[in-house]
């Protein structure tokens, strides 16, 4: 990876920034997105501080205008792009009979749309480069998940546009990889919108049981130089994706019963 120019959206926290990190200090330099200036300030200092080449660009993914100007950045800072890591995301709870539908669009707009934006500015310049596109997706997009209905079918439809485009460009030299965390510590759940939109604020689980970011960016790095086209975390993940295709009437049941646990939930 050394001397590859990584584009990472969301990338001021949580697995975007430990990807950063990780590409970062294999000699990959950076550009990480996010909305909050300061916070990507904050971001960006940190990794110079590490000796990584990287820079900040203040972007929100679900303006197609703001992906243009993302991918035109990182050409004219960096005069290329080779990998793009579609990471910016954003997460709901809510039961799909008592949610705004703004929220789902809400979600729709950043987890998929955002996606296509980011790769159709970025692929010219990756088809050039025979590099990689990257979906930071989930296991949710392999099992939808109760009070996530909003996130899941983001990720379902994400799931769909990467093997896709995979399928074309299979002759083309281009790397596409679909890669599925299982719960990972990070602040989505935290910035979690609730059924009127409102922020959730606490996360409802335990985020010191779950893999850590720094481990998820390991294997997603591994992935990226393996050219791996489908990664799947966490042995619950694993499990979960397994279950859901031969006994899914019990993977009902399991499912509810987890989620059901959770701070606050929704289910009953």
């Amino acid at each position: 990876m050394k001397d590859k120019v990584v584009i990472i959206t969301g990338g001021s926290s949580g697995i975007g920034k430990a990807l950063a990190e990780k590409f970062g200090k294999h000699g990959s330099r950076i550009l990480i997105t996010g909305r909050n200036a300061s916070d990507l300030d904050v971001a960006v200092n940190e990794l110079k501080k590490q000796g990584i080449d990287a820079s900040g660009f203040v972007a929100d993914v679900s303006r197609e205008e703001d992906n243009k100007r993302m991918a035109e950045e990182a050409i004219k800072r960096f005069g290329r792009i080779d990998i793009l890591i579609n990471n910016a995301g954003i997460t709901m709870r809510a039961l799909f009979d008592e949610v705004d539908l703004d929220v789902i669009k809400k979600v729709m707009d950043i987890n998929f749309f955002g996606v296509l934006y980011a790769t159709k500015y970025c692929l010219p310049e990756i088809l050039k480069n025979k590099g990689s596109v990257v979906g930071i997706s989930s296991v949710a997009g392999f099992r939808g998940l109760p009070a996530r209905a909003g996130y899941s079918s983001s990720k379902f439809a994400l799931n769909g546009f990467l093997e896709v485009l995979r399928t074309e460009m299979l002759k083309r030299d281009v790397h596409v990889m679909t890669a599925c965390p299982g719960f990972t510590t990070s602040n989505i759940r935290k910035r979690s919108l609730t059924k009127d939109g409102t922020v959730q604020g606490d996360s409802p689980r335990n985020e010191d049981k779950m893999m850590s970011a720094e481990e998820c960016a390991l294997h997603i790095y591994n992935g990226v130089v393996n050219r791996k086209k489908i990664l799947i975390l966490t042995l619950q993940g694993k499990f979960a994706v397994f279950l859901n295709k031969w006994l899914p009437g019990l993977a009902d049941k399991l499912v509810y019963n987890v989620m059901a646990k959770e701070a606050n939930s929704p289910l009953k």
